[in-house]
């Protein structure tokens, strides 16, 4: 069993910036680690996601050109650092490793087999 831990939330102000990290307990060369989030009443919405290489990284659109996702291999540790944050940013984010050779799109949760229990971001307009 992957035990994933996430740490990094808060509450901050429209426009600031914040970084999360995953701490993932043992990972294989082929796995997918991704972030989501999610609000209550509303289905839990991909974020972004990094091959464990570093070499391929995908982002939903709501973040595209204000979070990056990033990953030490050395540390087992996939980071987010998200800048210029908004309100609609508000929500739990939780971190997932996928399982490999899963034919699941990147942005789909069926494809992440582990998950951690997420971390808050409130961001204040």
């Amino acid at each position: 069993q992957v035990q994933v831990v996430e740490s990094g939330g808060g509450l901050v102000q429209a426009g600031a910036s914040l970084r999360l990290s995953c701490i993932v307990s043992r990972t294989f060369s082929r796995n997918v680690m991704a972030w989501f989030r999610h609000t209550p009443g509303k289905e839990r919405e991909f974020v972004a996601a990094i091959s464990w290489s570093g070499g391929s990284t995908y982002y939903g659109d709501p973040v595209k050109g204000r979070f990056t996702i990033s990953i030490d291999n050395a540390k087992n540790t996939v980071y987010l650092q998200m800048n210029s944050v908004k309100p609609e940013d508000t929500a739990v984010y939780s971190c997932a490793v996928d399982s490999p050779g899963s034919a699941e799109s990147i942005s789909r949760v069926a494809r992440y087999a582990s998950w951690g229990q997420g971390t808050q971001v409130t961001v204040s307009s």
